[in-house]
C-alpha cells in the first residue's frame, strides 16, 4: 500500500485555505492545517483526520515547530496565508500595514517554503504558490498589495529556475475576485460596508471552493507535469479594472 501523501496548508483557519485544507483531505491527503487560530484549526483537523499547527509565518520559531510536524517528507506546500491591508494611495500609505503585508505574503511564504523545501525535494512534491491578479500590475490603492503579491510571484518563478534540475514542482495559483467572509473585511479594518462594496452588484463572485478546486487538481496531475501560472477569475471580471456589476 502506497504511503499516505501529507500536504502543508499555511492560513488554514479560514476561506481558500481551510477549503483546500478540506479538498485535499478528501482526496487522501493528510492534511497539515498550519495558522496562527489554534481553535479553527483544531475543529478543522479533527474533522477532516489532519493535525493541527498553531504558525505564525513571520516567527522563525513557529516555522521550525512546523518543520519539526512534517518530519522528513512532504509531498505538497500550499502557501496561502497572507492577505491585504488598506487601500489608500500612495500619498497617503499606511506603510505599517505595508510592512505586515510584506511580512506575511513574501517573507513569511519564503520562511515557510525554505524551511520545507528539503522535505519537498525528499518526497519529489509541489510547491503551490497562491498569488492574486494583483501580481499583474498595480492599481489605485493597492500598490501595497500588489507589490507584496508581484514579489511573490516572482519568488515562484526564481525557484523554477533555480530548482529546475531537481524533483519539485513550482506552481502559481492567481486568483481574481474571491468572495469569502474575511479576507476585505480584514482589508477594511472590520468595516463589513466597505467590505461589503467590493463584490455589490457582481454576479457570481469565485468563492472559496472554486480555488481549492483547482488546488486539488493542480496536485493531482502526473509528476511529469508542470503547471507554472493558472489564472482564475469570475465570469464576471474581464480585468482587474474592469468588473460587471448589475444596477
Amino acid at each position: 500500500m502506497d504511503e499516505q501523501r501529507l500536504a502543508v496548508v499555511t492560513g488554514a483557519s479560514s476561506g481558500i485555505g481551510e477549503a483546500s485544507a478540506r479538498s485535499l483531505a478528501a482526496l487522501g491527503f493528510r492534511v497539515i492545517c498550519a495558522a496562527r487560530r489554534t481553535d479553527r484549526i483544531a475543529k478543522l483537523a479533527e474533522e477532516i483526520g489532519g493535525l493541527a499547527v498553531e504558525c505564525d509565518v513571520t516567527s522563525d520559531g513557529d516555522v521550525e515547530r512546523l518543520a519539526e510536524a512534517v518530519g522528513e517528507r512532504l509531498d505538497l506546500l500550499v502557501n496561502n496565508a497572507g492577505g491585504a491591508l488598506g487601500q489608500e494611495p500612495v500619498a497617503e500609505a499606511d506603510l505599517d500595514a505595508w510592512q505586515t503585508m510584506y511580512a506575511t505574503n513574501v517573507l513569511g511564504t519564503a520562511r515557510v517554503t525554505k524551511a520545507l523545501l528539503p522535505a519537498l525535494l525528499r518526497a519529489e512534491g509541489e510547491i503551490i504558490f497562491v498569488t492574486s491578479v494583483a501580481a499583474d500590475a498595480g492599481y489605485e490603492g493597492g500598490a501595497g498589495y500588489c507589490g507584496a503579491k508581484a514579489a511573490e510571484r516572482s519568488m515562484a518563478q526564481s525557484m523554477r529556475l533555480e530548482l529546475y534540475d531537481q524533483p519539485v514542482r513550482i506552481c502559481e495559483l492567481v486568483p481574481g475576485m474571491v468572495k469569502t467572509e474575511e479576507f476585505s473585511l480584514t482589508r477594511y479594518g472590520g468595516d463589513q460596508a466597505k467590505a461589503d462594496k467590493v463584490y455589490a452588484g457582481v454576479p457570481g463572485p469565485l468563492v472559496a471552493e472554486d480555488l481549492a478546486e483547482c488546488i486539488a487538481w493542480i496536485a493531482t496531475r502526473p509528476r511529469h507535469v508542470n503547471i507554472d501560472r493558472m489564472v482564475v477569475r469570475p465570469r464576471a471580471q474581464a480585468a482587474q479594472h474592469k468588473v460587471y456589476r448589475v444596477s
